[in-house]
């Protein structure tokens, strides 16, 4: 826009982010703020995941408390996934991967570089933070005594940033919960020439027991202590606003809740005190639930599924990360049921329980 960075933090305005989404009307937005459409994204996880899941080699592996995600094989089930998405107009995708942290040649930047160069158009927000890379899985360094050790934390974090914008992300998404890491990785990624690129700052996460299906599929349980000396507490509702008076003091670019639905009234107070895009992450004991009642019959899972969504929106999400980005974009799209072998019509939850049968012989098409 021909302003200075002074100028552009005077009038609020901030940076453009690569798919940010559309402003709320209170507060109203600065003039020049860009106006883009409601993101819905579609989560790919790494060496042991899907929401996606990306992981070294050709198969795909069902993730057991997950069901109908996956730990895609690095080349054919992830690049068949995405395709999958875009074709119902799913667009953005979060690259969650366990491998080396910041190796130029890692399955991280080579994942990034895949993508890439089959989809110029994907917008590819990526995780930032230690703990699927350390041994104690922990989001920061462990010092002998089991203090995390924050500003040691975010030097490595700023090389980690630098990684995957090298490699082509869009969105860098630092999910550590260590003090003025946002401040750091921007000052780190502007000297390095990605001024383009853009920080999606996990503002208000909480040390909460819904993601435990996620750690299980990336390994990723602390293996002491927990994660509530810098994660943030349940029972906290005012913590949030400090925090994002800090990010967008550091530059961030989108300010996001985590978990999803049993934050809602977090979601409501960053929506009415801050003009920049909010993001809800649905986290995967959310999905997991819905999915695990569907299959007792206990409710709709179609239908329960796209409430809980409506609700992140109007709590006044402008993203959505969800493990459900895929199916409800289908749901959209107007393709609601699988039918398998002789117009027998399952549900998606019952499909997936039959796909991990391999005695079950079974043809698929889509219905729209």
């Amino acid at each position: 826009m021909g302003l200075t960075d002074q100028e552009c933090e005077a009038a609020g305005c901030g940076r453009k982010c690569a798919g940010s989404a559309s402003r709320a009307s209170k507060p109203a937005a600065p003039a020049g703020t860009p106006s883009v459409p409601f993101l819905l994204l579609m989560l790919v996880c790494q060496p042991l995941n899907r929401r996606l899941v990306v992981i070294e080699g050709e198969e795909d592996t069902p993730i057991g408390a997950m069901p109908g995600c996956y730990r895609l094989g690095w080349r054919h089930g992830l690049l068949e996934e995405v395709a999958k998405a875009r074709d119902v107009g799913v667009n953005s995708v979060v690259l969650f991967l366990k491998n080396e942290a910041f190796n130029d040649n890692g399955l991280v930047p080579r994942t990034i570089r895949l993508l890439k160069d089959r989809y110029p158009d994907l917008v590819i927000y990526t995780d930032v933070a230690l703990d699927p890379y350390s041994s104690d899985g922990h989001d920061g360094i462990v010092r002998e005594d089991g203090v995390i050790m924050n500003d040691e934390t975010v030097h490595q974090l700023c090389k980690q940033a630098v990684a995957q914008a090298k490699a082509g992300a869009d969105v860098v998404s630092p999910s550590d919960m260590m003090d003025g890491r946002v401040g750091a990785i921007r000052a780190a990624l502007d000297a390095e020439g990605f001024q383009h690129v853009s920080i999606m700052s996990y503002t208000a996460k909480y040390a909460s027991a819904f993601y435990g299906p996620f750690r299980e599929a990336l390994d990723s349980n602390p293996r002491f202590g927990d994660k509530k000396t810098y994660q943030m507490n349940p029972a906290n509702y005012r913590e949030a606003l400090t925090e994002v008076r800090e990010d967008e003091s550091e530059g961030a670019d989108i300010l996001l809740v985590k978990p999803g639905l049993p934050y809602l009234d977090v979601i409501r107070l960053l929506r009415d005190n801050s003009s920049l895009p909010i993001a809800a992450y649905q986290v995967s004991g959310e999905y997991s639930m819905i999915k695990a009642g569907a299959v007792l019959k206990m409710i709709d899972e179609e239908k329960v599924m796209m409430e809980s969504l409506m609700c992140l929106r109007r709590a006044g999400a402008d993203i959505i990360l969800t493990y459900f980005a895929l199916q409800a974009a289908r749901c959209l799209c107007g393709e609601k049921r699988i039918i398998i072998g002789d117009n027998v019509e399952l549900s998606l939850s019952e499909k997936y329980w039959l796909e991990v049968q391999p005695h079950h012989r079974k043809s698929e098409a889509c219905k729209a």
